[in-house]
């Protein structure tokens, strides 16, 4: 009886610390979400930014080499922009999709190992994201020289590097804000690691019998590993089992009878 109660309190506290987990999970989830769907809108822009942007040839440059050197680097950019946004679409798409098979169909205790895995692919995840956004703003300003009179070029390229510059201490502005020791997270893996039901493991039958040998008062030997009984006959008889002496075992009903 005490054992059934110990597991149901055990899968209760397992039920709900599963369902507290499922918070971060869905925290997680939905932040990939989030970044996925702006990915996709960047990478939109580039696309429409490589395909629409038509720079002026390189007849009206006094220098030839100039508008190939900005060229070269405004597709390199804008390339590297689109890859870097195409995947971070592909790695929230993956990590939603398994993450949420493995934490709902999964093994027991998946919601924590799913839960786990997010929290570690996030860091991948939004640095991808970043690069694509800063490449992006790159490739805004290389645009604006090729495309622009140098007087146009130069404010434009100052309000694109103030942005960035902005961006970039926002950043670390908001990060230092909401920053906090990871040691001092709630952690429930605690929970997970309950005893299953099928690993319990009953008193052994052994230890039963020398039990009621004791009861009997019947010698029984500590250590070794042959018997702990004196002979066969006691073993037999606590068993519920007495030897015959025509070397027959008989049961408990033989043995009154014989008595």
């Amino acid at each position: 009886m005490l054992a059934a109660d110990k597991l149901q309190l055990q899968s209760s506290l397992k039920q709900q610390a599963t369902a507290l987990k499922e918070k971060e999970f869905n925290l997680h989830h939905n932040n990939f979400m989030t970044v996925g769907t702006q990915a996709a809108v960047l990478a939109g822009l580039d696309v429409t930014m490589f395909i629409e942007f038509q720079p002026p040839p390189n007849s009206e440059w006094s220098i030839i080499l100039l508008p190939r050197i900005l060229k070269f680097a405004y597709y390199v950019c804008i390339t590297s922009a689109f890859c870097s946004n195409i995947l971070v679409v592909a790695q929230t798409t993956i990590l939603s999709v398994l993450g949420a098979s493995l934490a709902l169909r999964g093994p027991d205790g998946s919601m924590m190992t799913a839960t786990d895995r997010l929290y570690h692919e996030r860091a991948i995840v939004f640095r991808n994201f970043g690069y694509g956004l800063v490449l992006t703003l790159a490739s805004v300003v290389l645009c604006v020289w090729l495309h622009l009179h140098w007087e146009a070029s130069l404010v434009c390229c100052l309000i694109s590097l103030c942005t960035l510059h902005n961006m970039r201490s926002t950043y670390y502005r908001i990060v230092k804000k909401f920053d906090f020791d990871e040691a001092m997270t709630v952690d429930l893996s605690d929970f997970f690691h309950f005893t299953s039901p099928a690993a319990i493991q009953g008193v052994p039958m052994r230890r039963i019998l020398e039990e009621g040998a004791r009861g009997l008062g019947i010698h029984v030997a500590r250590g070794g590993d042959k018997s702990s009984f004196d002979t066969d006959e006691e073993e037999a008889f606590v068993r519920g089992r007495q030897v015959s002496p025509n070397g027959n075992h008989l049961n408990g009903v033989e043995r009154f009878m014989t008595v």
